[in-house]
């Protein structure tokens, strides 16, 4: 009954195993990976360019070594010896405050070191609108401004822990 199968549904790609090497932000480094590990199994984010249909297969996960980003001279070889086909820089080098300088020369070097692609992001970014409530006017610090100004939006922080205003 496969004929019937590919008459219906189309052609069927062959699924394939896409091993994955994520390098994270050194200031985040002792971050457990929830948002990126979530991310990768829900295929959301950066994740969601992979078919349903093929493998994700986590072989690396490490942080850049601090600025200027030592380990990234390193870590990618680490990646290939547990058969990695592609690095992800972690969403937190982009989010960050300040973002992280290097990420282009990041993906430059390894792809060309390497011969690895890169996708910059891992975990899809949770931003509410500024205009919002949740943040009291005084407890804005002005990172938080600064935020607004340029992305028109703000990182969601309703949380029940206490904000300090700077």
């Amino acid at each position: 009954m496969p004929e019937l199968t590919q008459l219906v549904h189309g052609p069927q790609a062959e699924a394939k195993t896409i091993r994955i090497g994520i390098i994270i932000c050194a200031r985040y480094r002792d971050c457990g990976g929830g948002k990126c590990f979530r991310a990768l199994r829900e295929r959301q984010g950066a994740f969601s360019r992979y078919a349903a249909e093929d493998q994700l297969q986590l072989v690396g996960y490490s942080s850049c070594g601090g600025c200027p980003g030592g380990n990234v001279e390193y870590v990618p070889a680490e990646f290939l010896k547990n058969g990695a086909d592609v690095v992800h820089l972690a969403t937190g080098l982009v989010v960050g405050y300040p973002p992280c300088p290097y990420i282009q020369q990041f993906k430059a070097f390894i792809e060309k070191q390497f011969g690895l692609p890169v996708v910059v992001g891992t975990h899809p970014i949770l931003r509410i609108p500024a205009k919002s409530n949740s943040i009291p006017e005084g407890s804005r610090t002005p990172f938080r401004a600064e935020a607004e100004q340029h992305f028109g939006m703000i990182p969601n922080t309703n949380r029940s822990v206490a904000t300090v205003a700077f």
